[in-house]
């Protein structure tokens, strides 16, 4: 049985995936994740407004509450939703051959009621090509699952169910999952890293938004308050900018996403931005990202990227983007550490010298949903001495979690709770911040290293070459004793040996392949 966690699961993927097969064959995957996705919101801001509405129906008559009072719903930071776009009018209209207008109607509805959600919405469910009893089944699907719920809510529910298809739909389509979502427990490590309570925080490939839901959660649960952080974010994918700002506008999170849908290298929508978190998980080893037509741009301060791979052009955009304190943590395939082909291992090596590199944390395999490559973090800064926390010039930290993670299903990984405040408590300790308590080296685990230590290793930021193997607990017996009782069970094990390859000749000798 499935393990319920943070992390893969959501627990009704099989529904989705079913409803998936009663169409795919007559609707190419990618028009079907517009049609999935674009339903899954309506549910989720119905569902809202209709648990808001059945709160106000019980208080009408001692509150004197109007269930059909628009105020009501905006101060709660709940989207008004006019009766004939709530979903239980589409449920009851899922079988009828207008379903498709209906839903464009109740998107058009929403999106003049909401001006927030301008545009953002899809608006093609009455084309003759989409099949209308099919579209009434997933209604009837979707219809089943419960968006509106804490838990749900609370595991970016939208921004899952996305990821979820992009993965299926490329496996159907013979692709490799190259887009994909950041799991939940990769998230908060970043963010329970790097503590954006408060100022700029950028994501240049926001995907559906999951770093911003975090950094809000995250200020709220330490008390903070939600208009201390600006959020900025960037996304080249149409589809994907639309579902983040669905995803942001579900949660009342003012961004500035730049306006439209736009690539981060060839056409930089917050160009004179300088934050002071960058919060990232890019496209891993992008080959095609026009690096030739970059050859000469301000970004490539540590040296120009190679054309073949845009891992270190993203490195430096991150950089570019942060202010003089500013401090940055993003996901990375673990080529980057160790790289030296083309121009990488001297960007590296450039920016290690710079002493911009504050920790490299080594993940364990299988924590990404859709594919299974091992990553690491990085977390940058620009001041190592900018007075927030100690001294930490030409020093950095390596933390090798591979081994942390327990396995939630057959493929899947995650990090819990405690593992994640394990590192994150050992880099705040090592910081130096009040009340982290004193860092101090685990062998096999974290190591603070020098910048000339990192120059002994060639530039290399694997954490494993640093913090050295684990020790062995002292089971406190003497070598002489462990030895003789190794040795004897040794000789035990030849005999056993020799008794078996006795019997094994023989057989063969009954069967007639004897010597």
């Amino acid at each position: 049985m499935e393990k319920k966690g943070n992390g893969a699961n959501l627990g009704f993927e099989n529904q989705m995936w079913a409803a998936a097969d009663k169409l795919r064959g007559h609707m190419d995957a990618s028009e079907y994740k517009h049609v999935v996705l674009g339903l899954i919101f309506l549910k989720y801001i119905s569902d809202a407004f209709q648990a808001k509405h059945k709160q106000l129906e019980a208080t009408m008559d001692t509150d004197y509450t109007d269930p059909e009072d628009r105020d009501e719903y905006s101060a709660a930071n709940i989207f008004w939703v006019p009766k004939e776009a709530r979903w239980t009018n589409l449920q009851a209209n899922a079988k009828q051959p207008t379903i498709g207008k209906l839903i464009d109607d109740a998107m058009m509805t929403i999106e003049k009621e909401n001006p927030k959600l301008k545009g953002v919405l899809p608006k093609d469910y009455s084309r003759p090509s989409l099949d209308k009893y099919r579209l009434g089944e997933l209604i009837d699907i979707i219809s089943k699952i419960g968006l509106v719920d804490d838990e749900s809510r609370s595991k970016d529910v939208l921004g899952r169910v996305y990821e979820y298809f992009l993965g299926r739909f490329s496996a159907a389509e013979g692709k490799g999952g190259g887009e994909f979502y950041t799991p939940q427990c990769v998230v908060k490590l970043l963010v329970r890293m790097i503590e954006p309570y408060k100022g700029r925080v950028f994501d240049p490939c926001c995907g559906s938004g999951g770093m911003f839901v975090q950094s809000e959660r995250f200020v709220e649960e330490h008390g903070g308050r939600l208009g201390d952080i600006a959020i900025y974010g960037q996304e080249s994918n149409p589809t994907t900018w639309r579902l983040a700002m669905m995803n942001l506008a579900i949660r009342g999170l003012d961004a500035d996403l730049g306006g439209q849908p736009s690539d981060s290298f060839h056409n930089d929508l917050h160009k004179d931005l300088r934050a002071d978190f960058v919060l990232a998980n890019p496209p891993f080893n992008m080959s095609d990202w026009g690096g030739e037509r970059l050859r000469e741009d301000a970004r490539w301060k540590y040296g120009v990227p190679p054309v073949n791979n845009a891992n270190f052009a993203w490195i430096q955009h991150f950089i570019h983007h942060l202010s003089p304190t500013g401090v940055a943590g993003f996901v990375m395939a673990n080529g980057s550490m160790s790289t030296n082909t083309s121009s990488e291992g001297e960007i590296r090596k450039n920016i290690i010298e710079a002493d911009l590199v504050d920790c490299m944390i080594a993940l364990p395999g299988q924590l990404f949903y859709t594919v299974q490559i091992p990553v690491c973090l990085w977390f940058l800064t620009r001041n190592k001495k900018n007075g927030k926390f100690r001294d930490r010039s030409r020093q950095t930290l390596f933390i090798d979690a591979r081994k942390m993670g327990s396995l939630i299903d057959r493929i899947h990984k995650e990090l819990s709770d405690e593992e994640i405040e394990k590192i994150a408590g050992n880099y705040h300790a090592w910081r130096g911040e009040r009340d982290s308590g004193t860092y101090e080296d685990v062998p096999g685990f974290c190591k603070s290293a020098t910048t000339d230590e990192i120059k002994e290793h060639g530039y290399v930021l694997t954490p494993g070459r640093y913090v050295g193997a684990a020790e062995v607990e002292d089971d406190g017996i003497p070598f002489e004793e462990k030895m003789a009782e190794l040795t004897a069970t040794l000789y035990e094990q030849f005999a056993e040996a020799d008794r078996l390859e006795a019997i094994i000749k023989r057989n063969l000798e009954v069967l007639g392949y004897g010597e």
